[in-house]
């Protein structure tokens, strides 16, 4: 059988839906997330997203222009895969489309604008506020100072213009929905965006502040970089060309808590959940999934292994896994057997050998990580006089992972952390720690702990 391309022209997929979302940080997880929920939601065929890539190199969009925004979801059981063309991205475009990106903020019609940019493309400072510091951001402020909706580089220079040009156009409000696993991933974004806005025009940041709602999401659904083969399988399994599939695991959760007063989607009718408070479904995924996530991206590395599958088939990991959750439960704010049976579902979800969820691309940006996955449970044991030697594994492993374990760093704080970590383990660690948390470097019987696991380590490294 002869492939053929993938296009709406072909024959594929629905027609493109109209334009009523945007989004920015076209990859893998926003398709296989967002785009799949509002391609699923009742009324999906009358939301159309306008994704746009996080940045200028990015060959996605073009990829996706050229199959006219449709791609196949290979939802990858344990026992076999599903194929699914996706149609919700009814528009794709690189980062540096600015006349796209500012005509659609002008539309009455677009109702919200969600966000996949990782940890690192908030921009933080240690304070939680705009890392004013960043030369990136010290550019976007000036090119937007000059021009309020010229070309930004940064999500939040980006949402900024984004938001100037509906101001200008008095499109009316709308809604911001930032997806990544940040905790409080709301008031992180609205902060960045309020602090760069500012800073351009404060009447701006006064029209954002009045003009658009601020939506707090937990999202959840395992997607692994797209493999080679993945395209192959793809062809044959459907007869399709297409140059940008995407993986997945069938779990998907989206938890959402705020008001779009332009409108959304039914996505609740695609599974989604819409609560007053997610905290409790934060703590939930950020500490016992990423911080899972966390712990064999960096010790299942050192014990030799290059997927989840083959950490958590590891008894030693396992137990290593089995012992930070215990610290972790009581913690999370729902009840002991609704977290054992997330627990459960979580070792299901990562012994999917055929998830080849990778450890490396897990241990990206552990700096921008950890504070959020493992250090809250850390400080709560520590408030009750418990020395948590789990939470304090992870902390280990990433240290050892900084030192030349594992596989290479790659973190936006990668500089300043590996040349922390230099020299002798106690003072590595503690200088580390200390950048980490400040109140860390000092808390002996917890450097303690740190700078043995490490030396274990190590010493896996070494043999």
């Amino acid at each position: 059988m002869t492939a053929t391309p993938l296009a709406r022209s072909a024959g594929s997929g629905r027609p493109a839906p109209p334009v009523r979302l945007v989004h920015i940080g076209l990859g893998n997880f926003f398709r296989a997330h967002q785009a799949w929920y509002t391609q699923r939601a009742p009324d999906g065929a009358e939301w159309g997203i306008a994704a746009f890539s996080g940045h200028d190199r990015s060959t996605l969009a073009r990829r996706l222009t050229a199959q006219e925004g449709l791609y196949t979801l290979v939802t990858r059981a344990p026992d076999a895969d599903r194929f699914e063309v996706v149609s919700a991205v009814a528009r794709s475009h690189t980062a540096t489309d600015d006349d796209a990106w500012s005509g659609y903020f002008r539309s009455p019609a677009l109702a919200a604008v969600t966000v996949t940019v990782t940890e690192a493309g908030y921009l933080r400072a240690d304070g939680g506020g705009l890392d004013v510091a960043d030369p990136a951001v010290d550019a976007d402020v000036e090119t937007l100072r000059r021009d309020i909706t010229a070309h930004a580089v940064t999500a939040p220079g980006r949402l900024a213009a984004g938001f100037a040009a509906r101001r200008q156009a008095d499109a009316g409000p709308m809604a911001l929905v930032p997806c990544d696993n940040l905790q409080h991933n709301g008031a992180i974004a609205a902060r960045v965006v309020l602090d760069l806005a500012a800073l351009v025009d404060p009447d701006l940041a006064s029209w954002i502040a009045e003009s658009v709602s601020i939506v707090t999401t937990v999202v959840d659904r395992i997607t692994p970089r797209t493999e080679p083969g993945d395209l192959l399988t793809v062809a044959r399994a459907t007869g399709s060309v297409d140059r940008c599939p995407v993986v997945t695991e069938p779990f998907h959760e989206w938890v959402l808590s705020g008001t779009f007063p332009a409108g959304r989607p039914h996505w609740e009718g695609a599974g989604a959940t819409f609560v007053d408070d997610v905290t409790p479904f934060e703590h939930r995924k950020l500490w016992l999934l990423n911080g899972a996530h966390s712990l064999l991206a960096y010790a299942g590395s050192a014990r030799g292994h290059a997927t989840v599958a083959e950490a958590v088939d590891d008894e030693v990991c396992r137990r290593w896994l089995d012992q930070w959750w215990s610290e972790a439960a009581p913690h999370v704010g729902q009840s002991a057997d609704g977290v054992e049976e997330y627990r459960t579902a979580l070792l299901e979800r990562f012994a999917n050998r055929r998830i080849r969820h990778r450890l490396d691309q897990i241990a990206a940006d552990g700096s921008q990580k950890l504070p959020m996955r493992i250090l809250p449970v850390l400080g709560a044991e520590r408030s009750a006089g418990r020395v948590p030697e789990g939470a304090l594994r992870v902390l280990a492993a990433w240290i050892s992972h900084l030192r030349g374990g594992g596989p290479p760093v790659v973190d936006v704080r990668a500089g300043e952390f590996v040349e922390l970590a230099r020299g002798p383990l106690p003072d590595a660690v503690r200088h580390v720690l200390g950048a980490l948390d400040p109140s860390l470097a000092g808390d002996e019987p917890a450097v303690a702990v740190v700078v043995s696991q490490c030396a274990e380590f190590e010493h896996l490294q070494d043999g």
